[in-house]
């Protein structure tokens, strides 16, 4: 595992605050790949570019340790919708290089 590197502005440490749904992302595009592309082979490429454009369509949703979270969480079903939405266009425009 990569260990984060620490970022500062001005002095103050900001690589603590996190985007919530990054790890609901990684743990829904797994669900999401078996069970409406089960029969598709996902490149690691491919499994990252539908991460990172997963979570581009998505809201920000940063936060920090002991800050007050004043907005909703975004529902499962949304998330598992852009999910689907980033896999399709991953599908229709791979990044990939066919030697």
């Amino acid at each position: 595992m990569m260990l984060k590197k620490t970022m500062k502005i001005n002095g103050v440490d900001v690589s603590k605050i996190v985007n919530r749904n990054e790890r609901r992302v990684a743990e829904l595009v797994p669900q999401i790949i078996e069970e409406y592309y089960e029969d598709y082979i996902f490149e690691d490429l491919d499994i990252q570019d539908i991460y990172a454009l997963t979570l581009n369509l998505l809201p920000a949703a940063y936060a920090q340790a002991g800050s007050i979270v004043l907005s909703d969480r975004i529902s499962d079903y949304e998330l598992r919708s852009q999910i689907r939405n980033a896999v399709e266009r991953v599908l229709d425009n791979p990044t990939r290089t066919n030697d």
